[in-house]
């Protein structure tokens, strides 16, 4: 299952810093510069520009004249393609204005905003079949992967030590070829894919208010402190 999607106006500074997270990262420049240093590669997101991070990229960010972004954070597979490509990128015209007006929206507390903004978002950045482009004509020949039904799998395995051999064999591919399309089809190292899933189950859990040390329980954790350290790491962002 994927966490929902959260949408955020974030003001940047001279003050730098640093973090890496379980989920896609979308920026798209609205004012100002953001240097950035992904995985040891320079990024610039200057206004109209954009990047997106993938699941575990450590990145070091600040702005020494201050900068607005427009944040994404998603585990949406879609955006998979798209991180695999290294350094910033111009979002496709119909983003801009989007994303401009889901700045607006944000900062007047618009509820709609939040709830379809990062739907909206992806549907315009993804419209211009980039993804496609991205993808290779080889991926659309192989059987895909039903990765919904084997994320409702793993979350019903959470008391057992999964391994990338598990994961596998419940879609018939060898540990390589499943680590190999893992990769591909998420953006991520299977072992990163699974942990980020059983954290968003987590997440879930803990939103309808359910106590710490039972959504530990649920999900496998070691205790309800390691709980907490994975859930405040998600937040540094």
């Amino acid at each position: 299952m994927h966490a929902p999607d959260l949408l955020s106006l974030r003001r940047y500074g001279a003050s730098p810093g640093s973090h890496r997270h379980d989920h896609f990262q979308v920026l798209l420049g609205l004012s100002g510069a953001l240097e950035l240093e992904v995985e040891g590669r320079g990024v610039r997101v200057a206004a109209g520009g954009g990047c997106i991070i993938a699941p575990g990229d450590r990145h070091d960010f600040e702005s020494a004249g201050g900068s607005l972004c427009l944040v994404l954070d998603s585990a949406h597979p879609a955006w998979a393609a798209l991180a695999r490509l290294p350094g910033a990128m111009t979002p496709p015209a119909q983003a801009l204005p989007l994303a401009h007006y889901l700045a607006s929206a944000l900062q007047q507390g618009r509820p709609l905003a939040l709830a379809h903004g990062p739907a909206l978002l992806r549907e315009a950045w993804l419209a211009d079949g980039q993804l496609e482009t991205t993808a290779g004509a080889g991926a659309t020949r192989r059987r895909p992967i039903d990765w919904l039904a084997l994320q409702q799998w793993a979350a019903r395995q959470w008391h057992t030590e999964l391994t990338v051999a598990d994961l596998a064999a419940q879609v018939h591919l060898s540990p390589s070829q499943f680590a190999a399309r893992c990769r591909d089809d998420q953006g991520m190292g299977a072992m990163a894919w699974l942990r980020s899933q059983r954290l968003a189950h987590a997440r879930l859990l803990r939103g309808t208010g359910m106590a710490v040390a039972e959504v530990a329980r649920r999900t496998g954790y070691r205790s309800p402190s390691a709980l907490t350290a994975a859930l405040r790491r998600t937040h540094q962002a």
